[in-house]
């Protein structure tokens, strides 16, 4: 699963943070793996999609970094578990400039350390 971990993404709509409710099932089983392997820590990338200045979307990624922590905290994992960092739209997941692209670029993304 740590592959699984990694690779499932939360995806937000477009200049928000708010959380979906897929976003929630999502963190909800990144939560139990946590859970499930207590020496493990995540960290969260926040990312955005092209549009917008690279400071505007520097601190969108962040929000959207420390939402997804914020929710698996409040599931119960100790904050010293998980940490945050934003790329803006610095790193995208796919470097086309359409919707469906754009859609896959706004994310936060989850790596172990």
């Amino acid at each position: 699963m740590a592959a699984g971990f990694e690779n499932e993404d939360v995806f937000f709509e477009f200049d928000q943070f708010v959380l979906s409710d897929s976003a929630k099932a999502v963190l909800n089983k990144k939560a139990k793996w946590l859970k499930d392997h207590p020496n493990a820590k995540a960290l969260i990338e926040g990312h955005c999609d092209e549009r917008g200045s690279t400071e505007y979307n520097l601190a969108l990624g962040q929000k959207r970094a420390e939402a997804a922590m914020q929710y698996i905290l409040a599931l119960g994992i100790n904050p010293s578990r998980v940490s945050t960092i934003s790329f803006g739209k610095e790193q995208p997941a796919d470097p086309g400039h359409n919707e469906a692209a754009w859609a896959k670029n706004r994310r936060a993304h989850f790596i172990l350390k």
